[in-house]
């Protein structure tokens, strides 16, 4: 059966003509797949730029805390690293009005002058010996 749409249709991909159903986007799957492809990773590169500064912001805080349970740092180390204070994941606020803002589970409390408490949270549930 002869198409008989008068005007020429062009697959999405590639932009050759398509021949066939009324209805067609694409020449075949890897056209498909390629413009599928192309779409979602247009739309994610915000989420995968967020991400990448999250990252690197809990690779900072973990590296300046080490092994240890908490420390205290200044505002100038972090950023000589490269820390990104505009994204956290989360905040957290204790019992004295606290808040620490975390990256993943490393986190940090803003304290006078410039400096801050790191801390590393904890899972209650995994470690026996915090859940009294």
């Amino acid at each position: 059966m002869a198409d008989n749409n008068s005007s020429t249709r062009n697959c999405l991909s590639c932009d050759k003509q398509l021949h066939g159903r009324i209805d067609k986007k694409f020449c075949n799957d890897y056209c498909r797949n390629m413009y599928n492809n192309a779409m979602r990773n247009m739309n994610s590169t915000p989420v995968r730029n967020i991400n990448s500064v999250l990252s690197k912001n809990r690779r900072i805080l973990e590296a300046l805390l080490g092994e240890e349970k908490t420390t205290r740092i200044n505002r100038e180390q972090m950023l000589r690293k490269g820390f990104n204070f505009q994204y956290i994941t989360h905040t957290y606020t204790n019992r004295n009005g606290d808040t620490y803002c975390y990256c993943y589970e490393m986190g940090y409390l803003p304290l006078e002058n410039e400096s801050y408490l790191l801390v590393r949270h904890r899972d209650r549930s995994a470690d026996p010996s915090l859940t009294k």
